[in-house]
């Protein structure tokens, strides 16, 4: 039998998805499953975006422009405008969801063997595209104690190396939910100029900020044209996950010219998701309105039902629907699995995500689980019942 290539054998597992297996399973033994374990949001895509793909009266499924649609860039230009980023559309690629997006940049700006620095806990699939990339994340740990603030400047200086080209965020950010202060990217920004880096800022939850609390971009920071690369996607912002469209904003024309080569390598983005995504720009503030009060309210009831468990604790996110939860137990993924396998509470079970998976520091995440606040408010109040009984009779506990 032909060998598997040691790249494919290298790549981490999802560990959102991994445990799947498990719960098919207990669904087929009828078991009620809540999940918490991906950020998919229940919340109704907006119908402006739904009536743009049953009204498209195409004829021809055509390829778009490489670089999506200029009728859509034009327009997403117009939305950053509003949101304080001044960009034109050539300066927007549409890419196959923000996971492409940031794939390419990692592509464009990394030589295999470079090294770029990631604030730890993040985005499991961050390790996946780094290394299918060639490139090796440095993580730069945060921690629960500390609401998983940035850490300080020294930090991230003791890490660079000459192999370093680059920084990777997510603001705000998956798993924590953590809100970035302006402050605190202004002291990135001082790194990036000194050791003359790029800064990957995934901004894809921007419009999720709660407590009064506002956006800062990274686009925004001055003198930074040449360095920060924006990822985005509509997938969270209008609940179009599944649309599959993100976009990679930049002023630094080389990068995008680069960039373009790998566009065009795929061909073009999803036809239909440019369509319901640029109708999707017609969203009514409004519909956001709604959606972060109902985060709100989804977010405090899972932080405070959580934090009423005795030996839980969990720092309330400011933003993005995410929270990372510190359980006393002694291996999140073992606890995560029994949860599926062993324990039943009136028919039912939580799939959460063991955070060992948003670590790349061997033994990080041990207790800890990140949980997606994305289940209506009746739901989210059962789902912090079955962790409270379960916790009573799990075995395995500190």
């Amino acid at each position: 039998m032909p060998s598997i290539s040691k790249k494919g054998i290298q790549l981490p597992a999802s560990p959102i998805r991994k445990l799947v297996p498990f719960a098919e399973k207990a669904k087929s033994q009828g078991v009620k499953i809540y999940h918490l374990n991906i950020g998919q949001p229940d919340i109704q895509t907006p119908e402006v975006a739904l009536e743009a793909i049953k009204n498209t009266g195409l004829k021809v499924i055509e390829y778009s422009h490489s670089a999506g649609n200029e009728s859509y860039r034009k327009k997403l230009a117009g939305y950053y405008s509003k949101n304080g980023i001044t960009v034109d559309h050539n300066q927007i690629m549409i890419t196959t969801g923000g996971s492409e997006a940031l794939l390419f940049g990692i592509m464009t700006c990394l030589d295999p063997g470079d090294e770029i620095i990631v604030p730890e806990p993040f985005y499991a699939n961050y390790l996946s595209f780094a290394q299918t990339a060639g490139a090796v994340v440095v993580p730069v740990k945060s921690t629960i104690d500390e609401g998983f603030a940035l850490p300080p400047v020294e930090s991230f200086e003791q890490l660079i190396t000459p192999k370093t080209k680059a920084i990777l965020i997510s603001n705000p950010g998956n798993p924590t939910g953590y809100l970035y202060s302006r402050a605190e990217l202004e002291k990135l920004r001082e790194i990036l100029l000194r050791h003359d880096l790029y800064l990957f800022a995934d901004e894809v939850y921007r419009e999720f900020c709660y407590d009064g609390e506002t956006f800062f971009s990274a686009m925004q920071l001055e003198g930074l044209d040449n360095n920060v690369i924006l990822i985005d996607s509509v997938s969270k912002r209008y609940s179009m996950c599944g649309a599959r469209i993100g976009a990679l904003v930049t002023r630094n024309a080389e990068v995008m010219q680069t960039a373009l080569k790998f566009a065009q390598a795929r061909l073009s983005p999803p036809t239909f998701g440019q369509i319901a995504s640029e109708a999707a720009l017609d969203t009514p503030d409004s519909y956001f309105e709604a959606v972060v009060s109902e985060y709100v309210a989804r977010r405090d009831l899972m932080v405070d039902g959580l934090n009423s468990i005795p030996g839980v604790f969990c720092p309330k996110p400011k933003g993005a629907f995410y929270a990372m939860a510190r359980l006393p137990i002694q291996d999140s993924d073992h606890f995560c699995q029994w949860l599926l396998e062993e324990f039943r509470y009136e028919n039912a079970t939580v799939m959460l995500a063991p955070a060992t998976g948003f670590y790349s520091t061997p033994g990080s995440g041990k207790d800890e689980v990140r949980i997606g606040y994305v289940l209506n408010l009746t739901d989210l109040n059962k789902c912090v019942e079955i962790l409270r009984e379960a916790l009573k009779v799990y075995p395995n506990k500190k």
